[in-house]
């Protein structure tokens, strides 16, 4: 099972503002999706924040097995797996059979996982001061970057972005 994360961010670092996203992209959230499900079976992990900023009508994400991280050993909710550690959603993933588990935020849950992940898929969004929560520190010379596409800003796109692909080094 591959393990990965998607991320979208801006030029600082910045993924958040008060546990939403600040920026409104219709081009990502479609990568998000198609990336997500896939052709095969698949998990997202996401703290429990991530979570409860999901729209209703989208929780649980569908098509995919949602994992929640949480540290309440009490907390649950329809169509949510709960995991009290990173090797706990792991085995809850592999046991169901999934192809690819997606870590999708977040800060913490990120933190969490950076040396699980084979991949991280980023969509740089062109703009600073975005808001207050930010992806954890990474030392990204130990990956290579492959761009794969640049998005200028449009009606439903509020930023222009850049969607790549960071691959750990082989050392």
């Amino acid at each position: 099972m591959k393990i990965m994360m998607i991320v979208a961010m801006d030029e600082q670092g910045i993924i958040g503002k008060d546990e939403t996203l600040p920026w409104k992209l219709s081009n990502d959230l479609q990568r998000f999706k198609k990336l997500t499900v896939s052709d095969g079976f698949n998990a997202v992990v996401m703290g429990r924040k991530t979570w409860e900023s999901l729209p209703n009508g989208f929780r649980p994400l569908p098509e995919r097995l949602n994992i929640v991280m949480s540290r309440d050993t009490k907390w649950s909710d329809d169509g949510a797996e709960i995991a009290l550690y990173p090797g706990r959603a792991i085995e809850i993933a592999y046991a169901n059979g999934c192809d690819e588990l997606w870590i999708i935020g977040g800060s913490q849950i990120y933190e969490l996982y950076l040396t699980h992940v084979e991949e991280i898929h980023v969509t740089r969004v062109h703009t600073r001061n975005s808001g207050n929560i930010s992806f954890p520190d990474l030392d990204w010379l130990n990956w290579t970057e492959e761009i794969i596409e640049k998005i200028p800003r449009d009606g439903k796109n509020e930023y222009d972005t850049t969607y790549s692909i960071w691959r750990k080094s082989v050392k």
